[in-house]
C-alpha cells in the first residue's frame, strides 16, 4: 500500500477532531496490523469500493469515544450507549468522507458506518490487503486509525 493513500486519511482525521471536537491529536510510530483484535473497545468500520478496496476503522479507546460524544451531543455521555455509538459512526464517516475527496483518482464509494463495541471482536481487511495502523494519543486518551486499501485498478496503478 502506498503512503499517498494513507495520509489523507491522516490529514482527515486530524482536521476532523480538530475543527469538530476542538482536540489535537499527537501522532505515533505507524504499523502493519498483525492481529485482528480490536485495538481500543469502540470502532467505527467503514468499506471502500471502487478503483480500490478497502476498509478504513476508528478505533477508540472508551474515555475517547465518551468525551468525543459528550462533545459532539452537547451532552456528558457517561456510558456506550446508541447516542455514543452513532457519534462514532458520524466521525469515522466525517474521516473517510473527506479522504475520499482526496484520492479522486480512485473513484472511491463508501459505506455506511458500522459500530462495534466491546473486546471481543476482530477486524477484518479484505485478504490481498496488509493495513496499516497509526496510533495517536490525545488529552482525552488513546485512539487509532487503520487503513487496508489495494488498488484494483491497472489504470491507477500505472498513473494514469
Amino acid at each position: 500500500m502506498r503512503v499517498e493513500y494513507i495520509n489523507p486519511f491522516i490529514r482527515s482525521l486530524n482536521n476532523t477532531f480538530r475543527t469538530m471536537l476542538s482536540c489535537e491529536l499527537t501522532r505515533g510510530t505507524l504499523s502493519l496490523v498483525a492481529d485482528r483484535a480490536p485495538i481500543h473497545e469502540v470502532s467505527g468500520t467503514i468499506g471502500l469500493s471502487g478503483r480500490a478496496v478497502g476498509t478504513v476503522v476508528l478505533s477508540l479507546s472508551r474515555g475517547v469515544a465518551l468525551r468525543a460524544a459528550s462533545h459532539m451531543l452537547l451532552c456528558e455521555a457517561t456510558e456506550i450507549n446508541d447516542d455514543v455509538t452513532d457519534a462514532v459512526g458520524e466521525l469515522a464517516n466525517m474521516v473517510a468522507g473527506a479522504a475520499k475527496a482526496e484520492l479522486e483518482d480512485l473513484q472511491l464509494s463508501i459505506s455506511l458506518p458500522n459500530v462495534i463495541t466491546g473486546r471481543d471482536y476482530e477486524i477484518r481487511f479484505p485478504s490481498n490487503v496488509t493495513p496499516i495502523c497509526i496510533p495517536f494519543d490525545t488529552g482525552w486518551g488513546p485512539l487509532s486509525l487503520q487503513v487496508g486499501i489495494s488498488v484494483v485498478d491497472a489504470l491507477v496503478e500505472a498513473g494514469t
